[in-house]
């Protein structure tokens, strides 16, 4: 998912559109016909020489004729290649209302007639595999559980495999830029948007884009590449893990996931060395082994390949390397840091009881969003320091760390919070503080206070009642430095990454009302807020 006008400048567009300066034209122009009747624009690029061939399909919301490099590239290695206009978009006919909507397992399913027409055709040899990033990603994630029978392989990067957890309402929260952002800027009908408002809890029609549910069906290999600042962060790795572990027996135990030091753009702020893929990460290397060499190669593939992130200056740190792993999460001790009140973070719980702090939300005056999982806005490591300083953000800091700590893994905060109103946000960020005193973001997180227990359901609070909650930061690999401490902050806004709560009790966006609280975190014996990092053994590969 990205906007039209933004060039995807990481790594992954040298092995998506592998640098290819000189591109194809098309050999032919087909409107294929859906199942429904509905036509979608395909080009059709066939290498020189007789067919048939196997074929690589990318299918895209942004214009059938993006693919042209890939298109040379795919031709010259002895692929056909075909780039297909999704529903409602460009030269396709029928509407782009509900987007994904019309390329999953339900009534329509777009992805499915597309494998199967090309396998039809006379230079196909009746293999079958997809590519694609982000939205183009989207589109064989939302097609993988359909089954089309031709279907032999898949190399997905930076995709979601839940709209609503990730894409539309990460913790409840609605995701505003991101979704705004991207269904403005290419243009999609206004009515996208409005059902995704119609839609704060994780209902039926959130479920029907929600392939972690029916990722059994799933039964082809899948390459899946994601980034630790991607917007899709825990999309490429829950991809992976519900394929791999509960697919298929063509798919389980037949998926391999990569996670590098990327977001979904580039960020400038903190650049990190050796960030080259490893080459068994290839596209062509992954289609060759499944359709040219039925699968001889696949065990030299790592199944986990992970780029540990640190101080880009640190070069004893054994940071900033690649790493292999037979399994996702990796081993790790789950350790918790706990919140006291006079601004530390540290290993032992709390002692005392009825400590706490108080800070005072006002959603017309939210904290703003600097840097993370951004697509549009500010992406990437960047330091907080300009928000720091705000009395709506608590700060907890470690000591000075006298040898390196890696983390790696899934990271988690457990609050235990009380408000004066009957609904708000509570966000935590997980930040490397430098000796310079930069504060740069790892991680971030939210939960919508209404969807404590349950994202499927609406539960109010009563105010100033002590509730536990749970900030899902996602996963990521980072090495803090000697001489580098651990920082947690704890607020209530994030915007305009999340759309501020109004604390009235309604879903936000439905009026323009809006009332402050008084947000209260627990910091003693008996309620010991407190982060919970995947610290990992030391390893040298």
């Amino acid at each position: 998912m990205r906007k039209r006008v933004t060039i995807i400048k990481i790594s992954l567009a040298v092995i998506l559109i592998a640098a290819v300066l000189c591109c194809a034209k098309p050999t032919q122009t087909v409107m294929v016909p859906m199942r429904d009747g509905v036509k979608l624009a395909t080009d059709v690029y066939l290498p020189d020489g007789e067919g048939p061939w196997p074929t690589i399909l990318f299918r895209t919301p942004y214009g059938k004729g993006g693919a042209q490099g890939q298109a040379r590239m795919a031709n010259q290695h002895g692929y056909a290649f075909v780039s297909q206009d999704i529903r409602g978009r460009f030269g396709s006919e029928g509407v782009d209302y509900p987007v994904f909507g019309h390329d999953g397992w339900g009534e329509h399913k777009d992805g499915y007639d597309a494998v199967e027409w090309i396998a039809a055709q006379k230079w196909c040899n009746g293999k079958v595999g997809t590519v694609g990033a982000s939205a183009n990603g989207i589109t064989q994630n939302m097609m993988a559980p359909s089954r089309p029978p031709h279907l032999v392989c898949q190399y997905v990067a930076v995709a979601f495999s839940s709209m609503y957890r990730q894409a539309a309402y990460q913790g409840g929260a609605f995701r505003k830029s991101l979704l705004e952002g991207w269904l403005s800027g290419n243009k999609f009908s206004p009515e996208n948007l409005k059902e995704m408002r119609a839609h704060p809890d994780y209902d039926d029609f959130c479920k029907q884009f929600d392939p972690e549910l029916v990722a059994h069906r799933v039964n082809v290999p899948v390459m899946f590449l994601g980034g630790w600042y991607d917007i899709f962060n825990a999309g490429t790795i829950n991809s992976f893990l519900t394929i791999q572990k509960k697919g298929d027996k063509g798919a389980r135990g037949k998926c391999r996931l990569v996670m590098g030091p990327y977001g979904h753009g580039r960020s400038e702020d903190l650049v990190f060395p050796n960030t080259e893929y490893p080459k068994t990460v290839g596209m062509l290397n992954w289609f060759d082994i499944w359709m040219k060499k039925n699968g001889k190669g696949f065990d030299d593939i790592p199944i986990v390949q992970y780029f540990v992130m640190g101080d880009p200056a640190d070069k004893d740190t054994r940071a900033n390397v690649w790493k292999t792993a037979d399994d996702w999460p990796v081993p790790a001790k789950i350790k918790p840091f706990y919140f006291n009140a006079n601004g530390t973070l540290r290993p032992r719980p709390p002692k005392k009881t009825g400590s706490s702090l108080i800070f005072h939300y006002d959603p017309r005056d939210p904290v703003p969003t600097i840097g993370g999982a951004n697509l549009i806005i500010t992406k990437g490591p960047r330091d907080q320091r300009p928000v720091e300083e705000r009395p709506d953000v608590l700060l907890f800091t470690s000591r000075e760390l006298k040898k390196p700590v890696e983390i790696t893994g899934p990271v988690k905060v457990r609050l235990w919070a009380s408000s004066t109103a009957t609904d708000t946000d509570f966000t935590a960020k997980l930040c490397d503080v430098y000796p310079d005193g930069r504060s740069m973001i790892v991680l971030d997180g939210i939960i919508r206070a209404r969807h404590r227990n349950s994202m499927e359901k609406s539960e109010l609070m009563e105010p100033r009642k002590i509730y536990e909650f749970e900030i899902d930061l996602w996963a990521t690999s980072l090495v803090f430095s000697p001489g580098h401490r651990v920082r947690v902050a704890i607020s209530s806004s994030n915007s305009p990454r999340f759309e501020p709560n109004p604390n009235t009790g309604k879903p936000s966006g439905m009026d323009d009302e809006t009332k402050a609280a008084a947000n209260t975190i627990y910091l003693n014996a008996k309620y010991p807020s407190h982060i919970l990092l995947p610290v990992a053994a030391r390893r040298n590969n």
